[in-house]
């Protein structure tokens, strides 16, 4: 219930997330990836979208003919999306739902399965739950995309780990927020997901989150991953 509620304060105040429209650079990379080296094509593709938001990515995927899925714990995320799906007169099935739990589908119903900065917040059971759900939900050779935290080089991040961890092993507690976050070396991010998957590559990259009124600089993991 607090996780639910840390996000749906943010969703009402954004002071965490960026409320942008456009789909970040590293996921247009992952497409042109999926297209040229896994000759796979976006429309028909039947597609879950997990921690979907205001539904930015969903959309843009639906406008590219993909069947999709989007899933959130914050009501306010899920109606805003709802919302702009009907603007842009997409069906796009937005439900609210929280992934560190059973996922409410069948057993190999979708092609691509996307964790963008979402499974971040979970905690190590809930972590264990999200990985094999995902890994039932995606079809066989079906592919799985990441971003989430790096360790290595994030001052930000090693600072919090050292001024307020949180109750496990590599996380940190924002109390303005409320929000515990975990942060990932590379070693541990192939252990944790190549229990479950295939790596078929990991890139770092940098970006900015902003809290309140301040830019932090943040290192980021970017990992594609095909179900085994």
């Amino acid at each position: 219930m607090a996780q639910k509620n840390t996000w749906e304060n943010e969703y009402k105040n954004q002071r965490l997330i960026t409320g942008s429209d456009k789909p970040q650079k590293a996921f247009l990379k992952y497409l042109k990836f999926l297209k040229k080296e896994r000759n796979l094509k976006i429309e028909g593709l039947n597609v879950l979208d997990l921690g979907s938001g205001v539904g930015k990515n969903s959309i843009y995927l639906a406008e590219l003919g993909a069947n999709v899925t989007g899933l959130d714990i914050s009501p306010t995320a899920i109606r805003t999306a709802k919302e702009r799906a009907k603007e842009n007169n997409l069906n796009i099935d937005f439900r609210e739902s929280n992934i560190g739990s059973k996922l409410p589908f069948t057993d190999e119903s979708f092609n691509l399965i996307l964790d963008i900065m979402t499974s971040n917040s979970l905690s190590g059971p809930e972590r264990e739950i999200y990985l094999k759900e995902v890994k039932r939900v995606l079809k066989t050779s079906g592919n799985f995309f990441v971003r989430t935290l790096k360790l290595e080089g994030d001052k930000n991040a090693k600072n919090l780990l050292k001024t307020s961890p949180g109750k496990e092993t590599g996380t940190y507690f924002i109390k303005d927020l409320g929000l515990t976050e975990k942060v990932f070396s590379r070693d541990e991010l192939e252990k944790t997901y190549s229990k479950y998957f295939k790596i078929l590559k990991i890139e770092d990259h940098t970006g900015y989150a902003k809290f309140g009124n301040q830019n932090y600089k943040r290192n980021y993991w970017i990992t594609y991953l095909e179900n085994k």
